[in-house]
């Protein structure tokens, strides 16, 4: 360390303290990167790669981005995974013998960020701990830049994935060196954003006190996790971490809720990949059913939605409350004035995140001023309505005069983005702000005056007074009339043709006015900051006001789509079943230049497995799906893509469609499909909704039919849940002969002139054919191949056929000789032989035309005889 210069020596220090994380190492306008850190940012921003001098005798590399435009590059790292020590300097470097003292004071991470431009508006970015304690699971996940905190202890590691599935967490810490983080690591896909946290901070005992001191409390009854040790472990893991990275008080974190996975319908992770709730199958957010829903006109709003389709209630009341919320809101008609008045309703949630850390600019300020300025008028909206949910949001979102006036009349109409450039807080707002300033703009009607005075004290008409930021103040003259100067004139800086001076009044003028700029940036910092300290005092009520305008912009919009697309109020039953008269699926229909067709599904005691026929692009997978989306949207409380819909208890969402290889883990496209099948196997219910299509289809047509047949039989027999089995399997059908809660149900086709016509509409009863050849030419196979497929296909069936009517015979005649050789005869060795002979022939493993020729066989031996 002692062979490198104190700057680096520095750096080292500070690096060694940090050294999973890019560290960004401030020196003057730049933040620079060094060894390691500067080759693998080169890499990664694509910023050149330098070197600075010499250390301990060897090269530094470095890299550097300009300290202004850090957020953009931030940005770029936050998004490939990586964290980011941010270091500057602390110190004063007058008063500094050596290197300027420097710090980390901010670690970025993806999972702790609150900076606007790092984070995507309409999307949360929540931090997630896990951890085991005994035989619970604890997850517990964080918005920090909300303040949103929740927690849950679970069961198995099923319901754990799909709860990550649902969060999708931008960072995940886990107990370092634990056999439990090993195995999630394991078990995890390659790509989970783990972080590794010292295991000491899982503890459950010191988790207690920490959660307890956070929250000022004596215990954790209020949040209801007393009793969960795995919650608390996991919970207070989160904390500790989020307040290191931020290094900062995070007292916006107010509260912490408790959740039961019982409390809402399960979806697992293959769920919700399939019905596209929020992202499509490709891992966009284009054509989803969260895409097509979202009219909301705050970000605010727009994340609410995600997280109630994510996370559908079973709690009826709450569910009707909200139903009553929409129809009432529909009824008024006053849609349209609620979203222009809720438009300049900025990002409350996160904005006052950015307060209680210190990190809100001049912008998040003057928003949240005209935030506070809107709610008058919503409120004096609300108090039209008589919705249970509407009175309680109404009170809910408190009006704040005196925010409102102190933001009005303190930052100006357009501010600039960070309160160090000065010129934030408005003129009138404060007296001695206001003196400092008219001391700079009474500076040029000075300058002027001194100005005039000089040219004719002097005699030099062409005398300048001048200013720039180098040289501060002067007097410019010209070479030629440089000689004419009084001797009070100091020489400040010479150039080709002028001569620059300054005299004792101006540099008084100088000091004073410069002076004033400090002083006046100073107390205008000071200024800001009082604006925050008091903004902090009402954070709580704040904080619950954003809720309450989140989840109204949200109703409103549901109420909005309910017009827009056509939807009716669901009936939520407590008798089992389901029954929609013309059901929709909205993204298709969104697609569709065509008109959509609309279909019914009913389950009941006598309908509830339905096996589903017809031929591909048939609309089975739509019909499937637009089942369970509307299911999904009544669970939360939304209005549904149908004529009419009375929705049973529903626990469950289970999917079973399509698979794909899972080349990483080693498992065939069978094997996948095997996996999700025994899953749904295993957890189902009579009160799951089940989509399986094309189930047993990887594998031999015998071995998938006979898997088929099974799993049909378990759902009739066994499970008894909703199910609706989509196959290609024709022989299925005949199970509707078997159990009395089957039927079979098919979606349509029509042939003409060799060309296909789908009908699109569910109805009764099996299909009569696949039109595999029809679907095929329509997808732009060659007509050559398609006229040798039907010559295969002609010979085939009639291949088929003759050998049903060998098969019979052959039957019949082993039958005949399977008679005869029950006849005793025990004088006849010959007979016995041909008797034994017979009792080994294993019938069903014969080919007709292996039995033909056994009947051959059988008929020279008895001629022998």
């Amino acid at each position: 360390m002692s062979n490198h210069t104190p700057m680096m020596q520095q750096y080292l220090a500070i690096k060694a303290e940090h050294p999973e994380h890019l560290l960004f190492y401030r020196m003057g306008d730049f933040y620079e990167l060094f060894y390691e850190d500067a080759q693998e940012a080169s890499k990664l921003l694509d910023i050149t790669l330098t070197a600075r001098g010499k250390s301990a005798g060897a090269p530094i590399p470095m890299a550097g981005i300009p300290h202004h435009s850090a957020e953009g590059y931030l940005a770029k790292l936050v998004k490939l995974g990586k964290s980011v020590a941010i270091c500057e300097q602390v110190g004063d470097p007058n008063n500094s013998k050596g290197p300027v003292e420097r710090k980390v004071v901010r670690i970025i991470t993806p999972g702790t960020l609150v900076e606007d431009a790092l984070l995507e508006e309409k999307s949360e970015n929540l931090l997630c701990a896990l951890c085991e304690s005994g035989k619970h699971l604890g997850l517990s996940y964080l918005d920090v830049a909300s303040g949103r905190f929740e927690t849950t202890q679970i069961e198995n590691e099923e319901q754990l994935f799909a709860e990550l599935e649902r969060l999708k967490p931008a960072e995940i810490i886990l107990p370092q060196g634990t056999d439990f983080a090993q195995s999630m690591q394991d078990k995890l896909p390659a790509n989970s954003p783990l972080q590794f946290y010292p295991a000491w901070h899982f503890d459950e005992q010191s988790g207690r006190q920490n959660l307890c001191r956070h929250f000022g409390t004596q215990d954790l009854v209020a949040f209801g996790c007393e009793r969960a040790p795995a919650s608390i472990a996991a919970s207070s893991a989160i904390l500790h971490y989020a307040q290191a990275m931020l290094q900062n008080d995070i007292s916006h974190i107010h509260s912490l809720q408790t959740y039961q996975i019982s409390d809402s319908l399960v979806l697992d992770a293959i769920s919700r990949r399939n019905l596209e709730i929020d992202t499509n199958l490709n891992g966009g957010h284009a054509n989803t059913l969260a895409s097509l829903l979202d009219n909301t006109v705050t970000a605010m709003g727009s994340r609410l939605l995600k997280r109630w389709l994510n996370q559908p209630l079973s709690d009826h009341k709450v569910l009707i409350a909200r139903q009553d919320a929409i129809e009432e809101l529909v009824n008024l008609a006053q849609i349209d004035t609620f979203q222009q008045e809720l438009k300049q309703i900025g990002d409350l949630e996160r904005i006052l995140g950015r307060i209680a850390l210190g990190s809100a600019r001049p912008r998040d300020l003057l928003q949240l001023g005209r935030s506070v300025n809107a709610l008058p008028a919503l409120q004096d909206y609300l108090a039209q309505y008589r919705a249970k949910r509407l009175q309680q949001l109404a009170e809910k979102i408190q009006t704040f005069p005196e925010i409102a006036d102190r933001l009005d009349r303190a930052i100006i109409d357009n501010p600039p983005v960070l309160i160090r450039d000065g010129g934030v807080i408005a003129d009138g707002f404060d007296d001695e702000l206001d003196e400092l300033r008219n001391l700079k703009e009474n500076a040029g009607q000075y300058l002027l005056q001194l100005e005039e005075r000089e040219k004719e004290r002097t005699g030099i008409s062409t005398l300048k007074v001048g200013y720039n930021r180098v040289h501060g103040y002067y007097i410019e003259v010209s070479k030629l009339q440089s000689e004419q100067v009084p001797p009070e004139y100091v020489r400040r800086q010479t150039l080709k043709a002028q001569e620059r001076y300054i005299t004792p009044e101006l540099k008084t003028f100088e000091d004073k006015i410069l002076s004033a700029n400090e002083k006046a940036l100073a107390r205008e910092k000071w200024l800001y900051q009082q604006l925050i300290d008091g903004l902090n005092e009402d954070l709580h009520p704040l904080q619950h006001c954003a809720q309450g305008l989140a989840e109204l912009d949200l109703l409103i919009n549901l109420a909005h789509q309910a017009v827009h697309l056509g939807l009716s109020r669901p009936h939520l039953s407590t008798k089992p079943g389901i029954e929609i008269e013309q059901g929709r699926h909205l993204t298709v229909e969104a697609l569709c230049s065509d008109p959509f067709i609309a279909n019914d599904c009913t389950f009941n005691g006598k309908r509830r497995l339905q096996i589903i026929t017809g031929p591909n692009m048939g609309g089975k997978s739509t019909f499937m799906r637009q089942t369970a989306l509307i299911v999904l949207m009544a669970y939360i409380g939304s209005f549904v893509p149908a004529r009419s819909a009375t929705i049973g208890p529903v626990d469950r969402i289970f999917t079973r469609i399509g698979a794909s290889d899972d080349l990483t883990s080693g498992r065939s496209t069978f094997m996948v499909e095997m996996t999700e099948t025994a899953n749904i196997l295993h957890h189902a219910s009579e009160n799951s909704l089940i989509l399986m299509d094309e189930v047993g289809r990887g594998t031999s047509t015998f071995d998938g039919l006979a898997l088929a047949w099974a799993i049909a039989e378990q759902m009739a027999k066994q499970i008894k849940g909703m199910c609706l089995f989509a196959t290609h399997y024709f022989e299925l059908t005949a199970l509707a002969n078997e159990y009395g809660n089957t039927v079979n149900i098919h979606l349509d086709a029509i042939e003409h002139q060799d060309k296909i016509v789908f009908l699109h509409q569910v109805q009764e009863g099996p299909a009569s054919q696949s039109y595999g050849l029809q679907v095929a030419a329509l997808a732009g196979v060659p007509n050559d191949v398609i006229q040798r497929a039907k010559e295969h296909l002609h010979d085939l069936e009639n291949q088929s056929v003759a050998n049903s009517v060998h098969k019979t015979a052959a039957d019949d005649k082993i039958q005949q000789f399977d008679m005869f050789s029950s006849m005793p005869d025990p004088k006849c060795e010959a007979m016995e032989k041909f008797d034994q002979e017979l009792q080994q022939l294993e019938l069903d493993n014969m080919t007709p035309r292996e039995a033909l020729d056994y009947l051959y066989q059988l008929k020279t031996q008895l001629k022998g005889l």
